[in-house]
């Protein structure tokens, strides 16, 4: 499939925009392991390769282990992960599918164990941006394999 639309040089304006939201979140204080999670978890769920491959790239960058990233999409299910990481993935995936069942008290009561007011807004607002940066990514084909973390070139450049 070929990129559609190459939505950063059509509308500058709204990439800005975007990358402002982006910019909050990396100076939010919450942790940068954490948010790649979050990011490369809520990617998975709406199944945007560009954003999985960035995402898990950017993690490994900053020493994730590949045993946790190949564990990601079962984290409920193995011993790897935190609990306030537990509460961060649980966090993601309910306001991610928001339209299913809602984000119940039950979800806000477990999130809050483990995060603040303000840490809580601004992990949603880190989802809330992923879910964006997913949707442009899906809807304009956004070619997966040709993101490259700071600093390392493309394969043949």
């Amino acid at each position: 499939m070929s990129q559609r639309v190459d939505f950063n040089a059509t509308a500058p304006g709204a990439y800005a925009a975007m990358l402002g939201l982006e910019r909050y979140v990396r100076q939010s204080g919450l942790e940068h392991g954490l948010l790649e999670l979050v990011k490369t978890r809520v990617s998975q769920i709406n199944r945007c390769a560009f954003c999985i491959d960035m995402h898990t790239q950017d993690a490994r960058a900053a020493g994730e282990s590949e045993q946790r990233l190949y564990a990601l999409s079962a984290w409920r299910e193995t011993p790897f992960f935190t609990a306030r990481e537990r509460a961060a993935l649980a966090w993601a995936e309910a306001v991610t599918r928001v339209a299913d069942a809602g984000v119940t008290d039950v979800d806000y009561a477990a999130a809050s164990e483990h995060f603040g007011d303000k840490e809580l807004v601004d992990l949603t607002l880190a989802i809330v941006a992923i879910n964006g940066w997913n949707r442009l990514a899906i809807s304009f084909a956004t070619p997966a394999g040709t993101y490259r973390p700071a600093g390392k070139p493309l394969p043949g450049r």
